[in-house]
């Protein structure tokens, strides 16, 4: 029985026009009430009938897709989740719209195994949904198989003994998805140049976090940069897990350094904040600082339990440590 129905405007060129409308209209709880090619015929659709959340792809005719969000954002805000091909070159763009009001990026659908159509199901479906409930303001200038949901066990053990605490520097573990990018902007221009070293988590798709890495790097005191393979936990500088991988915090001695893995979905989600933080909880213990942000579903929950758990078992909270929920808003899955 539905709960609640999430009607859609679906606004695509070419190909990914009928693959996008195939994978919303495969979730029973959202409807697909119009589609358009051509943002002319997409605005007269909206003027008649308005949808709860828009789907706009950026490569569009006669008028491309971002300047149609921006007409859309600064005359009747609506929920607007940006498609884009999985190039490097579209990335920017892409972060852009961000900068305009968008709510979400995702990945145009494209042929691949079953796996990979299962995922982007799964993605762009919970996407839309989540962008349903999300406040937006005017922009200032048949059934397929559920998919498991899989828990941090995947990629990492639970913690079975004490992390290591030999050194008191702290670490800062960051997860956020829909709307986060907006959160993290603030977040990250607010700390100071001598500020923990930071590993964040961003439910983005693949490349679009290098582009959003260079563009926080730009505007920032601290540096900020797509993580890397065995990049060190600096102070001054936060790491951004890649798109579609896992990332991980480990510990060799008293330096901190960051693994980056694949693996499948935990929670929905690569990369996963459960994945990030049961690393903290084994590797830093009481010396990681967690915080939540804005987004959709429960990822993070059980790991920030986790890194909480381990501080509890070595000492009492000390005024130097944060435990941290920013915006975050729980709905059942």
């Amino acid at each position: 029985m539905r709960t609640s129905l999430t009607r859609i405007f679906s606004g695509a060129y070419h190909a990914s026009h009928v693959q996008s409308e195939e994978v919303l209209s495969s979730d029973r709880d959202i409807e697909v009430m119009a589609t358009a090619s051509d943002p002319y015929i997409a605005a007269g659709k909206i003027l008649h009938e308005v949808p709860d959340v828009i789907t706009l792809d950026i490569e569009m005719p006669r008028m491309d897709g971002i300047t149609f969000l921006q007409k859309i954002m600064s005359q009747h805000p609506i929920p607007v989740v940006i498609c884009s091909g999985l190039t490097e070159a579209g990335s920017e763009t892409a972060i852009k719209a961000l900068e305009y009001g968008a709510i979400e990026i995702i990945l145009k659908p494209r042929v691949g195994t079953k796996a990979f159509l299962e995922e982007s199901q799964v993605r762009i479906c919970d996407a839309v949904k989540a962008a349903s409930q999300a406040k937006v303001r005017k922009a200032v200038p048949p059934a397929r198989p559920v998919i498991p949901k899989l828990s941090a066990d995947v990629i990492l053990a639970k913690p079975t003994s004490k992390a290591m605490d030999k050194t008191t520097g702290k670490v800062v573990m960051v997860g956020a998805s829909t709307g986060g990018t907006e959160a993290l902007n603030i977040f990250l221009q607010s700390m100071p140049l001598d500020a923990p070293g930071i590993v964040i988590v961003q439910h983005m798709p693949e490349y679009f976090t290098r582009a959003f890495a260079t563009r926080l790097n730009r505007i920032c005191q601290i540096s900020v940069k797509e993580a890397e393979n065995n990049d060190t936990v600096l102070r001054g500088r936060a790491l951004i897990a890649p798109g579609n991988h896992h990332l991980l915090l480990k510990r060799s001695g008293a330096r901190y350094f960051v693994e980056v893995r694949e693996g499948p979905l935990v929670n929905r989600h690569r990369p996963s904040v459960d994945v990030l933080f049961r690393s903290a909880a084994r590797y830093a213990g009481k010396n990681s600082i967690g915080v939540i942000m804005t987004g959709m579903g429960d990822d993070g929950a059980k790991g920030m339990l986790e890194m909480k758990e381990s501080e509890h078992t070595r000492s009492p909270r000390t005024k130097n440590h944060a435990w941290c929920s920013v915006c975050r808003k729980r709905r059942s899955s």
